[in-house]
């Protein structure tokens, strides 16, 4: 039973932790042990969000402490804020997960700490915690970590041996910006526990190459977090930095938070009257897309693109591009092709692909197929592209691209730029 005094401390922290989106679906599978508490199924142990079949996964996500000795100015637990001050001792902490997770209330874990005395002083009993969980109270489920930057080797590989994931947090693509908004920090101190626990990745998954019996280590990845809007940095500075993180083996997700204007009396910060959240939404597109849909960086972004466009989806904005690359034939066009045609995910290019084997495909296949005709139609060739359709299709290299994007944006966006049109006709005339 956990006191009040407990309670108390697990409000402020769970608060103070809310900020840090670095958070998701694991990719590992811890199955159920006979002498273990709990299971990660399916990559489960995920905070708020959803796993792959569907299902809600809520994960307890909290700061062993939200004192700090850093000052950095986008922080809401930095140094010079006033704010509700708390740590919780080692075995409270444990003492929480187990007690939330009997009760059914959590599926895993998501542990960050602020900076107290050292680093090393910090790592090390944020890594007491886990090995606790571990081998004292035999904690099976999902556990994400957040490395300490500037803690020792050591520790790291101490911690890699309970942790699930761990993640160490970029904050700012660029280090000139980060030297302005956190004097006493430096992508020196990121980029090195990223590469050490990189190293102990890729070693162990040598050494189970060649023994049997070896403890996994972080056998989820990494992941890190880049702040959006809090500096001048563009979306192409923020997506190479993505694109050259994810060139690494073990860099599993790049997250992007919304600035949220927490400080607002330091005169450093943009004043913001909510956060970037469409801005994040599209660096997130575009994240899929290098990711899964085979596109490099330099084509979503460039030297006269270095920012997304807000009002449609990279995919459709780099279509509007390129319209040289279209028509694509739907029933001989490869895989890599189909992926790069506004309306069509992943699965549903795979499914015209296979289904193509066994006849034409037509757009009435597609619409059943999950394709969004109502984008595609525009892109794509295919046995009979009228039927279902009233007026004859043209295509994008028959309609020019400044209408053809007008007629593909959201019925909000239309009805926003038909009233400014309003607006300024009123006030011309």
């Amino acid at each position: 039973m956990l006191s009040e005094s407990v309670i108390e401390k697990l409000r402020i922290l769970t608060e103070s932790a809310k900020y840090d989106v670095s958070c998701s679906s694991s990719g590992t599978v811890r199955k159920g042990k006979p002498d273990m508490v709990g299971n990660t199924v399916g990559g489960v142990g995920i905070c708020h969000s959803f796993a792959d079949d569907g299902r809600c996964i809520s994960l307890l996500k909290i700061m062993l402490t939200n004192f700090c000795m850093y000052d950095c100015a986008y922080c809401i637990n930095r140094r010079s804020n006033d704010i509700r001050r708390a740590t919780l001792a080692v075995h409270e902490l444990e003492e929480i997960v187990m007690e939330f997770y009997r009760r059914n209330y959590i599926e895993g874990l998501f542990l960050s700490s602020g900076v107290v005395r050292n680093p090393d002083y910090t790592m090390e009993r944020l890594t007491a915690i886990v090995r606790d969980l571990r081998t004292i109270h035999r904690f099976n489920g999902y556990i994400h970590l957040k490395a300490i930057p500037g803690a020792s080797q050591e520790l790291l590989q101490e911690a890699g041996k309970y942790a699930d994931r761990m993640s160490v947090n970029i904050e700012i693509p660029k280090e000139e910006s980060l030297k302005a908004l956190a004097p006493e920090k430096d992508h020196k101190s990121v980029f090195r526990p990223m590469t050490l626990i990189q190293q102990g990745v890729l070693e162990n998954k040598e050494d189970r190459s060649r023994l049997k019996y070896v403890p996994r280590f972080v056998p989820a990845g990494q992941s890190t977090q880049m702040i959006v809007g809090a500096t001048a940095e563009t979306d192409k500075d923020i997506l190479l930095m993505s694109s050259s993180l994810y060139s690494q083996p073990t860099m599993r997700r790049v997250y992007y938070s919304g600035y949220v204007s927490v400080n607002t009396y330091d005169k450093r910060l943009p004043v913001l009257k909510q956060p970037p959240l469409v801005r994040e939404n599209r660096l997130y597109q575009a994240d899929w897309l290098m990711r899964f849909y085979g596109f490099g960086v330099n084509e979503i972004v460039d030297e006269t693109h270095e920012q997304l466009d807000l009002d449609i989806d990279p995919k459709l904005a780099w279509a509007l591009r390129h319209p040289e690359y279209f028509p694509v034939d739907i029933n001989t066009a490869a895989y890599e092709q189909i992926l790069r045609v506004p309306g069509i995910g992943t699965k549903s290019a795979a499914l015209i692909v296979s289904s193509r084997r066994f006849g034409m495909v037509t757009s009435a296949h597609l619409k059943k197929m999950g394709v969004v005709m109502k984008k595609a139609k525009y892109f794509i060739t295919c046995r009979e592209l009228n039927a279902g359709f009233n007026d004859r299709i043209t295509g994008i290299n028959e309609i020019p691209a400044p209408i053809l994007r007008r007629r593909l944006l959201s019925p909000s966006i239309q009805q926003q730029l038909a009233a400014e049109q309003q607006t300024t006709f009123y006030f011309g005339d």
